[in-house]
């Protein structure tokens, strides 16, 4: 990492790529969410340098970081779950011997 903070790219032929550690670092995300990212094929899979290091090219990252950054409409079905905790729904299994 340079002093500024910003991840150091590693030169290859000419073109500049980036660890996966870089990116956790840079975008706050916890590698097991990076890879669980990877393997869903939401974000770009990278290239393995070395045979054991992951790396990313700029625009990679530059994906990596909108995925990480996107909004999305809140899911709907989570509303729906909320009726499951209405005091006047009746409870399956519970019987009232009353």
């Amino acid at each position: 990492m340079q002093p500024s903070g910003h991840p150091v790219p590693i030169l290859i032929e000419r073109v500049e790529y980036f660890t996966a550690a870089d990116i956790q670092r840079d975008l706050g995300v916890a590698r097991q969410t990076l890879w669980r990212w990877r393997k869903g094929g939401k974000i770009p899979q990278g290239r393995r340098y070395r045979d054991r290091q992951v790396v990313f090219t700029r625009q990679e990252v530059e994906a990596i970081r909108e995925y990480s950054n996107r909004l999305e409409p809140a899911d709907s079905t989570e509303s729906d779950q909320l009726k499951l905790f209405k005091p006047n729904s009746p409870s399956k299994g519970l019987r009232d011997d009353n």
